[in-house]
């Protein structure tokens, strides 16, 4: 029996139940508890205040100390790093922009053919009319330095988890570290230790972009054949040989995989960076413009960051698959016209830095989206004020407060809160007559979060909840994880900070795994319904984060439901790429059988082919809310609050310590939810014989 199944059918009420069944009821006592001697002892709600630790001072001291250390050292190392930055940024303007079309048009050639090329000319020669070349060069100089920084860091790590299995451990955790802690939280204390200017940026993309190439390293390592493995022991070569010579050559094609994480990772972190300013790049652009509410303009160099993410993208991918050769004399051929466009543009005095012909249209959209907003604003508004006065709203400050005779009609009462509770007792009570013991349980314990609701819950809910579901995930190790790491958080003193931003990623992922769990199944059974989302999804997945808050800030203007929907539309498409993919996945042999016994085609897919596909499903899951964490704060720059805005003020404000430790309690409620997650696909995938 899997460790989440209900009690045996045909005895409810018995007194033997599952590992789940057990959690419920062990959490639904800390409820009861906490719900009704709340009053009486406020610390059961509370954590007191008295009792908490300075922790964000001792930090401002502890790191302070260090940064002020090793600050020389740093200021050293900006000066060096911004010779090359400098080169390789005016080398990529001194190039004339035709020449600079033509080469990457011969490279894409090169490596995907007529498509590629095809890209590759278009993709640049928007940037060229849309007036950015130059701040789109000096972006990816950035990148350009950035990213060598990060795969030699990578590579290093990848190959000493490999060569020293006892620090695979130590190192899995460290990667895990760097790629939960938010991005904004890099950016104070670099902003402190090298200084202001484009030279932070580029120290956090290196440090961002690092793990994706370590971990496609050691993967690569790991699934290099055992029989390339001996055949190098057998040729009498070192270690030292055997590594770079065979094994890492052998490993090439997942180590191109982490190579293009690698560069997506660097251009959505140095974009980000352009809040500290400094640098005329795009991300810089893209931030003054929306600051004016100038969405047009906006929309329009946020357009260059997407079509840099995609050349990149497709290019470095398609350099991780087995290719055909292409034709080496189209390639000198493109670049010969490029030469000869080039002499032509100089003699002709063309603008090196492109020509700016889309500002009209940039203009002309900007008076659309006001245009819009004016006609449907009304309208635009009642969905904003719906999804936040009977949803948001509730799930914050639950029922009792949010339910007003302004937007409810009505006001909560104690007898509403009576008919809530009897309700769900009921719903409970027929649940443990059909043997559903843990979703009973879950019933009458949802009604409790919906009645204060998630900013408001108690800490020992909170705390206890998720050790017992880490218990009946992956057992006491894992329940002792999560107690240990939320605990932490909640002496720090930023544990009602954290709750809202629990409540908000939160939120994401439930809409996140409604909308993307359907589209993925509309997607498993239509190949039509596929060739319409799965483009749209490469896009989405393509996109920096910070150019999410673009469109929703166009209709929906700065607010918290502004940051729920950006969190949504960057979140959504691994639920839906996992939901299709194990849908699709599963074995002929079961469809087979399935069919044989005369199940319908949606019989098969919710009885044989969701079953199996549920740790794949889980998987997903997992991934939303990583992508939901990482989205939290940059969606702090239109207006949230909890520990995304901590981190983005701890910024603005040089506070190294509140920046630390904010970052660092978003990174444990990632942390914690990765874990638990990952638990039940394990437990998924042992109990189908995975």
């Amino acid at each position: 029996m899997s460790a989440v199944d209900s009690a045996p059918s045909g005895a409810p009420f018995g007194l033997s139940l599952s590992r789940g069944s057990q959690a419920a009821v062990f959490v639904l006592v800390v409820v009861l508890i906490c719900r009704l001697l709340g009053a009486q002892f406020e610390w059961l709600v509370k954590w007191p205040v008295a009792l908490t630790v300075p922790m964000t001072d001792w930090m401002s001291w502890l790191v302070g100390g260090f940064l002020d250390l090793f600050k020389p050292i740093a200021r050293s190392f900006t000066f060096l790093v911004n010779y090359p930055m400098e080169w390789v940024g005016a080398l990529l303007n001194l190039v004339p922009w035709p020449m600079t079309v033509a080469i990457v048009t011969a490279l894409g050639w090169m490596i995907g053919g007529a498509r590629m090329a095809a890209l590759g000319f278009f993709g640049l020669m928007f940037v060229v009319f849309s007036g950015y070349w130059s701040q789109g060069m000096n972006t990816l100089a950035l990148v350009a330095v950035s990213v060598p920084l990060a795969l030699v860091m990578g590579a290093g790590i990848g190959i000493l988890a490999f060569e020293y299995p006892r620090f695979k451990g130590a190192v899995n955790a460290l990667l895990d570290v760097m790629q939960t802690v938010p991005t904004f939280a890099y950016l104070t204390p670099l902003l402190v230790l090298f200084g202001f200017g484009p030279v932070v940026g580029l120290i956090a993309s290196a440090i961002y972009a690092a793990p994706p190439m370590a971990r496609n390293v050691l993967l690569g390592l790991e699934r290099v054949d055992t029989e390339i493995r001996e055949a190098a022991v057998m040729s009498g070569g070192t270690r030292r040989q055997q590594l770079f010579l065979v094994e890492l050559p052998a490993a090439t094609q997942q180590i191109m995989v982490g190579v293009n994480q690698c560069l997506m990772a660097a251009l959505s972190m140095v974009i980000i960076a352009a809040v500290i300013g400094g640098f005329d790049d795009i991300g810089w652009e893209v931030l003054q413009t929306m600051r004016k509410a100038l969405f047009g303009p906006a929309f329009l160099a946020g357009s260059v960051i997407v079509v840099f993410a995609i050349i990149i993208d497709r290019m470095s991918a398609a350099l991780a698959e087995p290719r055909q050769s292409q034709d080496r004399r189209v390639a000198f051929g493109i670049l010969a016209a490029g030469l000869a466009v080039t002499v032509w543009a100089v003699v002709a005095g063309w603008p090196p830095s492109g020509v700016a012909a889309m500002d009209g249209l940039a203009d002309r959209v900007d008076a659309g989206v006001g245009a819009f907003t004016a006609s449907y604003g009304t309208t635009l508004d009642s969905i904003k004020n719906t999804s936040m006065f009977y949803g948001l709203l509730p799930l914050r400050i639950g029922l009792a407060e949010a339910v007003l005779p302004f937007t409810w009609g009505f006001a909560w009462t104690a007898q509403h809160t009576a008919m809530l509770y009897g309700g769900a007792g009921v719903i409970a009570l027929i649940l443990f007559w059909k043997g559903h013991v843990t979703g009973g349980l879950l019933v009458v314990i949802a009604a409790y979060v919906a009645e204060i609701g998630v900013a408001h819950l108690a800490w020992p809910v909170v705390i206890l909840g998720a050790g017992a579901i880490g218990w009946v995930s992956g057992g006491w190790k894992l329940a002792r994880l999560a107690v240990l790491l939320l605990a932490l958080v909640l002496i720090s003193g930023l544990w009602e900070r954290a709750l809202l931003s629990l409540y908000l990623s939160g939120a994401a992922v439930f809409a996140c795994m409604l909308v993307g769990g359907a589209l993925g199944l509309w997607s498993a059974m239509s190949t039509t319904a596929w060739a319409v989302i799965r483009p749209i999804c490469d896009i989405l997945q393509t996109i920096p984060l910070f150019v999410f808050l673009i469109p929703v800030l166009m209709f929906f203007q700065i607010g918290e439901f502004s940051a729920f929907m950006a969190i949504c539309m960057y979140a959504v498409v691994p639920m839906i790429r996992y939901t299709r993919h194990g849908l699709t996945s599963t074995p002929e042999e079961l469809i087979e059988a399935a069919t044989a016994n005369g199940a319908g085609k949606w019989q098969t897919m919710f009885e044989v082919r969701a079953p199996f596909a549920a740790p794949t499903i889980l998987l997903g899951l997992n991934q939303t809310i990583l992508y939901a964490f990482a989205m939290l704060v940059i969606a702090a720059l239109i207006g949230t609050t909890g520990l995304g805005q901590s981190i983005y003020l701890a910024l603005g404000q040089y506070d190294v310590g509140l920046g630390i430790t904010a970052g660092a309690a978003m990174a444990i409620l990632a942390l914690v939810a990765d874990r638990l997650v990952q638990g039940f696909a394990e437990e998924r995938r042992q109990a189908l014989g995975l």
